[in-house]
């Protein structure tokens, strides 16, 4: 009997071609849409847990581009008579859209030695086809979208915008002060040959070159810092929660914006995290580990109108409202949700967002501000919906987030064009590079106001 080592073989490096027959098959499980993207992909890769990282990353990307880009690549599929069914030609169909999403997210060079003869022919027409479009087909937004935004922000603006959301994200991190400074973060990551980039805009910010393994550094280990988009640090900035303060998170999610307000209050006071999400409120708990904050207090509520809200009604001197919505302001990191979301959902979504608002207000103590906020673009979940508040709470007046934002140590660049008329904040990826947000401050007046939320 022959005998070998216990030195295994290190595994081939997968070919393209392989690999896009995987990525065809992730593909097919992607276009139901009917899970948020991150948890197929999450799922695709537990199921094969032997997949080294260069194959992981290549699926992410290629992946990612299709779905940025689905309808235009689905429209030059039919122009092919190949259609993403369930009939002869759907395995080519599958793998042609692989090919287009993978020449989009790594290069044709990249795949070219890898393809027949008859589908580097192919991939380089579809190509060629797919750089000549122009808007609103070379957006890929379905119809309801386009519309909104063409309505709502005018050609220009709107292509532009719909431009943005094709590219992928930045990377931004938020520097936890209570355990380090900017400088020994940004040294950490140096050491670790990531480069980095030092907001001028806002204090602590940290915008990261690339997409390196952060979770595996030992200054992310010890809570130094949290990844965090820069347009979601600039929403608690706009609540600038002082210390000893009173705070609630009402709709605190897995925690990110909750953290940055802890670290606001130099670790003093009482932060209060709802979520009527247990699931999302659990993964803050590890990362509330790390940062080494003691003064967040997660609670889960069944709603708005827990008993355990009821008793904080009139204490807070701070409330924050990240209001569900239908996320279109992070199509860059999330483009599903462009496929995912419709006008029904979006008007389901107005409808949630104004009964935790009102629900939100009554927490707060005469003098006490409320920021509401959304990750949309979108008027009728915004700008709309102060409207509305305003109009149902003469309690509460708009404070001008411009002003707020400068004396919490924040100056937006010009260019950014970050407010609106009424002084609100509006952050869209075509001019600020971060996701869309949208904020407003608003302040409840004397207590001797008429309004039924202070009653």
């Amino acid at each position: 009997m022959v005998k070998f080592s216990g030195t295994r073989r290190p595994k081939p490096k997968p070919s393209a071609q392989s690999r896009l027959d995987g990525l065809a098959d992730l593909l097919k499980k992607v276009s139901t849409f009917s899970a948020p993207m991150d948890m197929i992909l999450s799922q695709a890769f537990r199921d094969e847990s032997r997949m080294g990282s260069s194959a992981r990353l290549f699926l992410a990307e290629s992946a990612y581009a299709a779905v940025r880009h689905w309808s235009a690549f689905r429209d030059l599929l039919a122009e092919s008579d190949f259609r993403l069914e369930a009939d002869a030609s759907a395995a080519t169909a599958w793998r042609r859209l692989a090919m287009l999403a993978a020449c989009q997210a790594v290069g044709y060079d990249r795949l070219v030695s890898e393809l027949s003869e008859g589908e580097r022919a192919w991939l380089l027409l579809a190509m060629e086809r797919f750089s000549a479009l122009t808007p609103p087909a070379s957006l890929s937004l379905p119809d309801w979208i386009w519309q909104a935004w063409l309505s709502q922000f005018g050609q220009q603006e709107a292509v532009a915008l719909g431009e943005a959301c094709l590219r992928p994200a930045a990377l931004d991190l938020r520097v936890n002060r209570s355990k380090a400074t900017v400088k020994e973060v940004v040294q950490a990551l140096a050491q670790a040959g990531i480069s980095v980039q030092v907001s001028s805009e806002v204090p602590g910010a940290i915008r990261v070159e690339g997409r390196p393994a952060l979770s595996q550094l030992e200054a992310f280990q010890q809570g130094w810092f949290e990844v965090q988009d820069l347009g979601s640090q600039l929403l608690a900035r706009l609540l600038n929660p002082a210390r000893g303060e009173f705070v609630v998170d009402f709709c605190a999610g897995a925690g990110g914006k909750t953290l940055a307000l802890g670290d606001l209050m130099r670790n003093t006071g009482r932060l209060y995290a709802f979520d009527t999400a247990t699931n999302r409120l659990a993964r803050l708990k590890p990362r509330l580990a790390r940062s080494g904050l003691s003064n967040v207090w997660p609670v889960a509520i069944a709603h708005e109108r827990d008993d355990r809200v009821k008793r904080l009604r009139g204490k807070a001197h701070a409330v924050l409202v990240d209001a569900p919505c239908s996320g279109l302001g992070t199509l860059r990191r999330n483009p599903d949700l462009k496929w995912r979301q419709s006008p029904d959902s979006l008007a389901q979504l107005v409808q949630t967002q104004r009964q935790i608002l009102d629900a939100a207000a009554r927490l707060c103590a005469p003098g006490g501000r409320l920021v509401y906020a959304t990750c949309s673009v979108d008027r009728r979940e915004n700008e709309e919906q102060i409207d509305w508040f305003l109009s149902e709470h003469p309690g509460f007046e708009r404070a001008d987030s411009r002003a707020a934002l400068t004396a919490a140590g924040v100056t937006l660049p010009a260019d950014w064009q970050a407010f609106n008329d009424t002084g609100d904040l509006c952050l869209r990826p075509n001019w600020s590079n971060t996701d869309g947000f949208f904020g407003v401050l608003l302040i409840k007046k004397d207590p001797q106001s008429e309004d039924p939320v202070g009653q």
